[in-house]
Parts: C-alpha cells; structure tokens; sequence
C-alpha cells in the first residue's frame, strides 16, 4: 500500500522554497504521529517535529528546534560547531579564516575569540527553560544567517530552519489585549513581531516554523501579521488509517518486532474484517487514537468488532471537543413512535429524508424547525435522525468563558466534521447557541455565529453535514442562517395537534387506561377539556393518568375518574407565548403545504406580523 502523502508538508516546502514566507504557522492535528519511510509499511511513524526534521533533512539546511520543555537542539551535531564558528566570526565583524589566523598569532584576538565562543557556549545553555532567551538567540541566528563577511561570502552557507513547537505557550493569546499579559509573555510578542517584520528576514534565507493546535491560541498580534502563513494540519483520512492498521499489523507480526525480555512476538489483534472496513468505520480518529484501539484489542485478544470501535470513536470525539460541548445520541425510537403530525410525517418521509440521505447539489445542508415550546420538535427530529441511521453529535455548548477558547473550539469541531463521513448536527435551544451578528451582540458571538454560517453553507460539507437547529424562538436566529442555501432552505413548523391529529393524541393518552371503553360522545366531551393541550401536555396527562390509573384495583379508570383527573388539570400561563411561538413559526415557514391552511395569503400572514407586533407591545418575547 502506498504511504500517505502528507499535502502539509507539500504546501510547507512549496513556500519555503518559493520564499513566499519566511514564517510559517502550522495548527491542526499537530499531536499526532506521521509515517515516515519507503513505500508500503517499511518506515516508522514519528511525532510531528521529528517527522519536520526527517523529511528536511538535506544538504544545506541546517535544522534548530526550539522544545518547551527541553534545550535549544540543532539536528545534527556536527552543525554545531559550524554555528558557533560563523557566530564568532560574525560577533567579530571578520572574515572566518582570518578570525581563525588572528587568533593564532595574536593573543588578544585569541582571547576575545575564545570569550565568545564561551558567551555562545552560555547562551545556548540559557536557551533551555528560558523561551525569551531563546527567541531572542534564534533572531539573533537568523540576522548572522543573512550578513556577509567582508569578502563577501555569508557567515553561514547552510540555510536555517527553525522550528518552534507549542508557540500557543510562548505567546498566548490571552485576553486579546497586551496589558492582560505579565511582561515575559510580552516581550516574546515584542521578538517575534519584530523578527517576522523585518525586511531583511524576509528576503533572507532562514525560516521559521511555528507548531500550535490551534491559531487562536495564538496571541494576534503574532497571527494576524501579513508574513505569517498559515497551514492546517487535517485529521487523517480513509487512506492515512488504512496504512497505519497494515503497518501496525504488520510491525506486530514481523519478527524484528520480537521483544527483547520475552521470546514470543508481541499479540496482534483480530479485526472482524479487514483494515479498509475499520479504517472506514474510525473516522475523525487520530493516528494515536487508533493506536490505542488496536493495542487494547490486541492485549484483549478478543475480535475487534464495530459494535467496540464506534463507542470509541464517539469517546474520542467527545473529550476531543469537551464533554460538556457534544455528545452523541442514538435514538431508540422512530417515525412509527411519532403520535399524529399526518401531514408533516408524509412530508418527512417522502421529501425531507430521502434529501437528507443524497449527496451533492441535490442534498440539503439542513433544516430549522420551529414551533411553540412543548410541541415535539425534539422528538419528532430525533425519530427522523434514527431514521437516517447516522451518527447525531448534538452541540450542547460551544462558547466557553475562556477567551479565545470559542475558537479553539470550533477549529476542533469543523477539523472532527471534515474527517467524519455524513453526520447529522443536532442543535436544540438553537436560538442561545447562534446569536446574531448585529452591533449589539458580543463579538466572540459575532464571530461564532459568522463561522456557523460560512459552515452551513460550504460547498466540501455539503451532503456530508446535516444541520438540524430545534427552536422555539426562530425569529432570534441570525437573519444569515435562516437564508436560503443554509437551514432557510426548510424552516418546518411544528405546531399543536388539531383535528384528526388531536384524536391521535387523545387516543394514545387514553389507551388501556379507560374501562368500559369510551362512547363516541364521551371522547367528544374528553376532547372538549383537552382542546388547548400540546405534545407535551399530552404527555404529561397520560403520565398522571397512568398513575392514577395503578392505585385502582383494575388498574384502569373509569369515565368519570378520568374526566375528573383532567378537570383539575390548569394548564400553566404561558398561553400567551406560545401564542407567539407559533405565529414565529408560521410566519418563518418556507412551505405552504405544511402550514394549517396551505392556501394562505399575504393578507394573512399580514395579520399575523400584526399579531405578533401586539403581544411584543404586551411584553411577550
């Protein structure tokens, strides 16, 4: 099988070499590990700056690694000397070879050449712990990197390139201002603005490679420079999967990976298929995930079968993105579960599902569901996701208190999209998760809700991502969202049972729970008391009645009881709001046919505007 490609690292060294930046940002699934080696599974998989640091490795570069947590690294160590000598030259201000002579045959010379060596020695040695220190040391290389010596030739012949790992760390992004900032964090800002602003680095020859999950992160000051350029890192595919499970099965099975205290080669786990069908079936997962999954099956000695590897994936997803930003439902129950709503069951089934189901133009990005609060939005559209038999992710939160932290969020959450197959995105309370874009919202709002949109309406997601945005209150969602070519396609209204509906829902309140049975006009009179009730009074009603209905020694109840039992039912006071609720909801519809009267005109929906003007004017929102 072919390794994987990598277009990243394409795109890095297309840039570098065309000097079309000098200062590079990658984000995305920088914590992963990436193959490096032949073709096939002849290779190993490293993490991302020791993969950087294989694939440049070539005449003429020269490689320095700037850790977190560890010293200031040149690749290789024969570079070092090569360094210091053109460091000291260059601190100098002469050529090398006769830096090199004077300091044969003069003593004072010698003596100011070996204090620079031993000043290099020492800066190099405070590098480590200290990002400032070093930050500055590398801007300083970079500066002797591009000056010549008076002869004319460079100080250093080889080209630099510097990789910087977790810059998030070294300049954070805060609280977007400089002054939320301690002075350290400050000045690092200060050098790296400065570095990658100067003309003089920008046409030189050295480049700088800087490593952060995530752009926001980064303080702006840093990103939003002009030189900076920016390259995602995306989550494996289909195909980067596929090789790692043959090269972990194979890494497993070949006897070189016998280990050294045992006699016996390590376990290789069972697949209950092949490695395209679990490669397939782990999207969104990283090449580290997937790790985990095949060395648990391994030790377990069990078959690895897909009723194991989705929950995993869905773990993986969740803490990925934060417990407390998605979860993944499975609904249990389906469209037969759904008590009346005829006419909008015959729609979802003959025109809204199969929609969901296409790909490309023909498929719908997905669709906003109004309606008064109590009215089954919920339950209906979670029938329909079973329906689809598709992952659901459901957003329960994707601000965070945290500045900056939003973002982060959302980079996590389109990378996890653009590695899933198709995928529904269950949104309820739509309208307190996207605000608006006006002046008066916050900008982290703003801004969230402007990426929203631009998400709902890509071309590379659609047919892939299926938005469903539950709302009792579609008039505060963001005038962008509910465009066509977004949910605006199809804003459904679901609204409280009338008619034949009602009937539907009286009789599953009233299933086995009434003996003798009731007569025609008794169910009249029952339907009389109920008139006003929604899907969730219905509910409820049927809740109570089974209760009461178990405290009877025949554990039904008669007419009277039961007539009783819904006479000292009040239902609570928010007629009014719903009221407004669903005239929202019919005045936002995008279809005649799955309004109450498909023949309505402008005159009524006039009236409703009017209506809904009134009950604002009374306070109601």
């Amino acid at each position: 099988m072919q390794a994987p490609a990598y277009p990243f690292f394409r795109d890095l060294a297309r840039v570098i070499n065309a000097g079309q930046s000098r200062s590079v940002l990658l984000t995305g699934n920088v914590h992963d590990v990436f193959f490096v080696g032949g073709e096939g599974t002849r290779g190993e998989y490293l993490p991302l700056v020791p993969f950087l640091c294989q694939r440049s490795t070539v005449d003429g570069l020269m490689i320095v690694v700037l850790e977190l947590n560890g010293p200031l690294r040149v690749q290789r160590p024969e570079h070092v000397k090569t360094l210091q000598d053109a460091w000291v030259a260059w601190r100098m201000g002469r050529d090398m070879d006769i830096a090199a002579l004077a300091a044969l045959t003069d003593s004072k010379h010698a003596k100011r050449k070996e204090g620079l060596e031993l000043e290099f020695q020492r800066v190099l040695a405070d590098a480590t712990g200290q990002p400032t220190v070093a930050l500055e040391l590398l801007r300083q290389l970079t500066v002797m990197a591009r000056s010549a010596m008076p002869n004319g030739r460079p100080y250093l012949p080889e080209q630099l390139l510097i990789i910087i790992e977790s810059v998030d760390m070294l300049v954070p992004a805060g609280q977007g201002d400089l002054a939320s900032l301690n002075p350290a964090d400050r000045h690092r800002i200060a050098i790296l603005q400065d570095w990658f602003s100067e003309p003089g680095f920008l046409d030189g020859p050295s480049s700088v490679v800087m490593i952060a999950e995530s752009a926001s992160g980064v303080h702006p000051r840093v990103t939003s420079l002009p030189s900076v350029h920016r390259i995602e890192v995306p989550s494996p595919d289909a195909d980067s999967r596929e090789h790692f499970i043959r090269w972990f099965l194979a890494s497993r099975a070949a006897p070189e990976a016998i280990a050294t205290t045992r006699a016996t080669p390590r376990p290789v786990p069972k697949l209950w298929a092949g490695p395209k069908e679990l490669a397939t079936i782990t999207a969104s997962l990283s090449i580290l995930a997937l790790r985990q999954l095949l060395t648990a099956a391994a030790h377990s000695g069990s078959t690895l079968e897909p009723a194991g590897v989705v929950p995993m994936v869905e773990r993986f997803i969740a803490t990925e993105l934060g417990e407390d930003v998605v979860e993944f439902k499975k609904p249990s129950h389906t469209m037969q579960d759904v008590i009346g709503f005829a006419k909008l069951k015959a729609f979802l089934q003959e025109e809204l599902i199969p929609r969901f189901a296409m790909t490309g133009d023909g498929a719908l990005p997905g669709a906003a569901v109004a309606g008064p609060i109590g009215g089954g939005k919920t339950f209906i559209f979670e029938a329909v996701a079973s329906s689809l038999d598709l992952p659901v992710l459901v957003l329960k939160n994707i601000r965070s208190q945290w500045y900056g932290q939003t973002d982060v969020i959302f980079e996590k959450l389109r990378r996890t999209l653009e590695a899933l197959g198709k995928v529904i995105i269950f949104v309820d309370e739509a309208d307190t998760q996207f605000g608006g874009v006006g002046a008066d919202a916050h900008e982290t709002e703003r801004r969230l809700t402007g990426k929203v949109q631009q998400m709902m309406s890509d071309p590379r997601l659609r047919g892939k991502v299926i938005w469903l945005l539950m709302t009792a209150r579609i008039h505060l969602l963001s005038p962008d969202i509910r465009r066509p070519g977004r949910v605006g396609d199809l804003i459904i209204p679901v609204l409280d049972p009338q008619g034949a509906d009602r009937e539907a829902f009286l009789a599953w309140t009233l299933r086995k729970l009434l003996s003798p049975e009731p007569t025609p006009e008794q169910l009249r009179e029952l339907a009389g008391l109920t008139s006003e009730y929604s899907a969730a009074a219905y509910s409820s009603l049927r809740s109570a009645l089974k209760a009461t209905a178990a405290r009877t020694p025949s554990g039904t109840l008669t007419f009277e009881a039961c007539k009783a039992r819904i006479e000292d039912v009040m239902q609570p006071a928010i007629g009014a709001t719903r009221r407004y609720q669903t005239l929202q909801a019919m005045l936002n519809c995008t279809r005649r046919s799955l309004l109450p009267d498909p023949s309505v005109g402008e005159a009524e929906r006039a009236a409703w505007a009017k209506e809904i003007m009134m009950l604002e004017a009374m306070g109601i929102r």
